[in-house]
């Protein structure tokens, strides 16, 4: 399940279908002052739309997989090169960009072998930084 999550935040956004369930809810702070996205397909066109600003955009496991039940939980390392397009940032296109976060994730069940609900918490204020914004 793990590995589909991160090839889905790595690009494979065709995975969405089979790695969440389609109740699936994010809880996220979202640039728009939202807190949550519901489905999958709204988790494929919010994941499309960051890799829009940083098409190369990988993300590697630092910590974890720490389980607990039906929790998971895991430190992650995103790397990629800004490619423009993001509102009011300062950064040249070709920027080398780096930030961690970290995702809790609760599984449906063990026979259904995909994510129910989702908690982010990630490192935004040193990407902003890196994009020059305030």
């Amino acid at each position: 399940m793990l590995d589909n999550w991160l090839n889905l935040w790595n690009g494979d956004l065709a995975l969405a279908g089979t790695t969440v369930t389609p109740d699936f809810v994010v809880h996220a702070a979202m640039l728009d002052g939202s807190g949550e996205l519901h489905g999958p397909q709204a988790l494929a066109d919010w994941i499309a739309q960051l890799r829009g600003a940083f098409p190369d955009l990988t993300f590697a496991v630092q910590v974890g997989p720490v389980t607990d039940g039906p929790m998971t939980v895991i430190r992650w390392l995103a790397t990629g090169t800004y490619a423009g397009g993001f509102p009011g940032a300062s950064a040249a296109p070709g920027t080398a960009i780096a930030f961690t976060g970290i995702d809790i994730l609760r599984a449906a069940s063990e026979e259904d072998g995909r994510y129910a609900e989702y908690w982010l918490n990630s490192d935004m204020h040193v990407l902003f930084a890196q994009l020059g914004l305030g």
